[in-house]
């Protein structure tokens, strides 16, 4: 079911990919970069996977191969970012860029963003200020696949937030994750393998819950983190509401149930309030709180005594967010990276339909 790869093969591949979109060779290798450590990291659902809908969406004029991405407005610590339609992998390094040459020179930045499209691996741009000694913020909007609590209407995406924290000894502490109950991603990859997906994860078109991972075709809708009112749905549909209104409210961008969908063969809504797809980056220095030296010895102490703590099964270890993803990708840059024979088909296709070498 599964054809492993080598780093090399999947950038290689995907590089070339980018360059028939007319990227310019520094977009398409950082795009490259965004979506292979999404594979290396185990985020399969975010990887060369997506590639194929990156290149739909080129063919159908939504994503700007060359776009002249500009600040269109700012003070000394916040701006606002126009993406001109380009690739959201390309369009949100460079805001973070912005955020973290604005902490560098006044201990913070922010960076609202309008008129991208879907940036990968929220993970990938809040790491970029991790490399610096910066706390790093990233999150994103999406195309409406969540219903609200209590309702039985697509209105918010899984609108990811990412916030990621430099530790001395150990890997960052990275929490990355969906406001939904789970990425639309983790369906796809359910569909491709036949399986049931949890009870919580989805509703269908009456508003029942339903483990089918197709239900989304039929109607159905994604529920916020929580799955419902008695679990907590109100406070992953918050968590929402809150990447919605920073990313696209605040930026210009498209928000709640006009954010235009990934899938090419969707048309956006014809009366959009806003310009694309939203994101919004930050960047904090450590230093500008305290030493950034004691910030991660204190840091590693709360790792450690966290992974000591009591557990109820003591087979299992407490987990620290960003900690499988560091193992998979030091795993994967020898064994290589997996992709399912369905994902592989698909690439392969595309490469013969552009004329670009097969994987």
């Amino acid at each position: 079911m599964f054809i492993t790869f080598s780093e090399e093969q999947l950038r290689t591949f995907t590089y070339d990919v980018f360059k028939k979109m007319g990227c310019s060779d520094e977009h398409a290798a950082l795009a490259t970069d965004v979506l292979v450590r999404a594979d290396l990291r185990g985020i399969d659902s975010h990887g060369v996977a997506r590639l194929s809908g990156y290149y739909r969406l080129w063919e159908k004029k939504r994503i700007n191969g060359t776009p002249n991405i500009r600040i269109v407005h700012e003070t000394a610590t916040t701006a606002t970012v126009d993406g001109d339609a380009g690739l959201g992998l390309v369009v949100a390094p460079f805001a973070m860029q912005v955020a973290m040459e604005k902490a560098e020179k006044y201990g913070s930045g922010w960076v609202s963003v309008k008129n991208s499209n879907h940036f990968g691996i929220a993970g990938y741009h809040a790491l970029m200020a991790v490399a610096q000694d910066m706390i790093g913020i990233s999150m994103t909007n999406a195309s409406p696949l969540v219903a609200p609590t209590y309702a039985n209407e697509r209105l918010l995406g899984t609108n990811p937030m990412c916030y990621a924290f430099p530790a001395g000894n150990y890997p960052p502490v990275v929490v990355d994750m969906a406001t939904a109950a789970a990425a639309n991603g983790k369906l796809e990859i359910a569909q491709r393998a036949n399986s049931p997906i949890p009870a919580g994860w989805v509703q269908n078109k009456d508003g029942e819950v339903s483990t089918n991972p197709n239900e989304l075709k039929s109607g159905g809708s994604l529920l916020p983190l929580g799955s419902d009112k008695d679990h907590g749905s109100h406070k992953g549909y918050g968590l929402g509401t809150t990447v919605d209104i920073l990313s696209a409210v605040l930026s210009g961008a498209n928000y709640g149930p006009w954010v235009p969908p990934f899938v090419a063969f969707l048309e956006p809504d014809p009366n959009p309030v806003g310009e694309g797809i939203g994101h919004f980056l930050g960047a904090m220095r450590v230093d500008g709180f305290r030493p950034a030296q004691d910030f991660k010895d204190h840091l590693d102490n709360w790792i450690e005594r966290f992974k000591g703590a009591k557990t109820i099964d003591e087979s299992k270890k407490v987990i620290i967010p960003g900690e499988p993803e560091y193992q998979f990708e030091n795993e994967r840059k020898i064994a290589g990276i997996p992709l399912i024979d369905v994902v592989v088909k698909d690439l392969n296709e595309l490469a013969e339909k552009i004329g670009v070498a097969k994987l």
